[in-house]
């Protein structure tokens, strides 16, 4: 006898991940499944299909929130419904003689069209690495100190426009505002100076409606799940609006996320303690000596050369820390919020993870391998980002692919 984890499983998507996706199957509708190896599983039909085969039992709450379009019922039911189906669907995919079953309910991911896992409700980006935030200090603010008085204290974000998160694979029109000039009068008409921001995003579930989550319930009952995420950016218009109330037009035109949720129970072999703080936290943001950094290393690739490997590892604020810090005045948790940990840069050049970064603000190019220098983003180009964790016993966790082209302006 075999199980659908010897049988389907690859490498970086095998039980140990189970990621949640929304497909459509050549003339189906969308559901919600999850990925092992290059099948992606329907739960609306995997669930009675191993009832009837007298597999492993699921209450019939767990199954009812697995059998929407998308995960937006999962996240609305809370921990205590999807954290028993995470357990449910490994002791399936593992279990000798539902292998069958489980081939049944799945189809190709090359055969199937995908959509947006979930619905955004709130959506924030955070700033919360000290190499990406430095380096960006020294462009924009040469005469001050890179980091900003506040920077070690609290994680710094803003709210951002839930709907323009959008899922790999849309094409992203480049930006049009107004552009600073040396003569001191800004020029309206497309971005120059359009640049990726390579960060992970993470989605919330269930709900606090009166806010104030801890860092220990964060991480115990709201952290659903994570994502690739580029929070495409228009540096040239971000420069001459973002003081003194921060990114607008030059942040809000497209934010693309990869189309599989890895769940943060699959992320606990990843965790490593984060930098050391060179301040004391205020007790809203301790983590109680628990370690939730997280070791994940990124991969930009621009029209099919990588061009940098972020390490998110060396994030100076976690995850649970950023959702402590979104809801301790009060801000209510809802299902289907979302947050990006602002750029990921490491200390080597080929660790940035923008082309702000990358080009040193286009002073330094970047000689690609052809002998072309790049700058910012031109027409035409695509991006890709992809990342891997490591998993338990050895195995790894595969983030998929964010992509997207740039187009002209319209």
């Amino acid at each position: 006898m075999t199980t659908a984890a010897q049988r389907l499983s690859t490498e970086g998507f095998g039980p140990d991940n189970l990621p949640y996706g929304s497909f459509s199957p050549a003339g189906g509708d969308p559901r919600l499944g999850v990925r092992l190896g290059d099948a992606a599983i329907s739960l609306r039909d995997l669930v009675p299909a191993v009832a009837t085969a007298g597999g492993p039992a699921l209450p019939v709450e767990v199954g009812d929130a697995a059998s929407g379009s998308n995960l937006d019922a999962l996240l609305a039911a809370g921990h205590t419904v999807w954290q028993p189906l995470r357990t449910w669907l490994q002791e399936v995919v593992t279990t000798d003689g539902l292998d069958g079953v489980v081939a049944a309910a799945a189809t190709p991911v090359a055969e199937v069209t995908m959509h947006m896992p979930f619905t955004v409700a709130d959506y924030v980006d955070y700033y919360a690495s000290e190499q990406h935030a430095t380096n960006i200090g020294r462009m924009f603010r040469p005469d001050q100190a890179p980091l900003l008085p506040n920077w070690k204290h609290l994680p710094v974000g803003y709210h951002g426009r839930a709907g323009t998160v959008v899922p790999s694979g849309t094409d992203v029109p480049r930006p049009k505002g107004l552009r600073p000039e040396e003569g001191g009068t800004p020029s309206f008409g497309p971005s120059r100076r359009l640049d990726i921001e390579a960060e992970m995003g993470f989605v919330v579930g269930g709900s606090a409606p009166e806010g104030e989550v801890s860092v220990a319930q964060a991480a115990a009952e709201h952290l659903f799940g994570a994502v690739l995420f580029n929070d495409w950016s228009a540096r040239d218009i971000q420069a001459f609006e973002y003081v003194p109330l921060g990114p607008y037009l030059g942040k809000s035109f497209a934010s693309s996320i990869s189309l599989w949720v890895v769940p943060w129970e699959a992320l606990a072999a990843a965790r490593v303690a984060p930098p050391e703080r060179e301040h004391a936290l205020a007790d809203y943001l301790d983590e109680g000596g628990e370690s939730w950094a997280l070791d994940i290393t990124l991969e930009v690739e621009l029209d099919g050369e990588v061009v940098s490997h972020p390490p998110y590892r060396t994030m100076y604020w976690t995850a649970p820390q950023m959702v402590a810090h979104m809801s301790v005045g009060g801000a209510s948790l809802r299902p289907g919020d979302f947050f990006g940990s602002g750029t990921v840069s490491g200390e080597g050049r080929d660790q940035r993870g923008s082309f702000m970064e990358l080009s040193w603000g286009g002073k330094e190019p970047l000689v690609l391998a052809d002998g072309r220098e790049q700058r910012f983003l031109e027409d035409g180009q695509t991006v890709v980002l992809r990342g891997r964790a490591p998993g338990a016993d050895g195995s790894v966790i595969d983030f998929g692919e964010c992509v997207g082209t740039i187009l002209p302006a319209r």
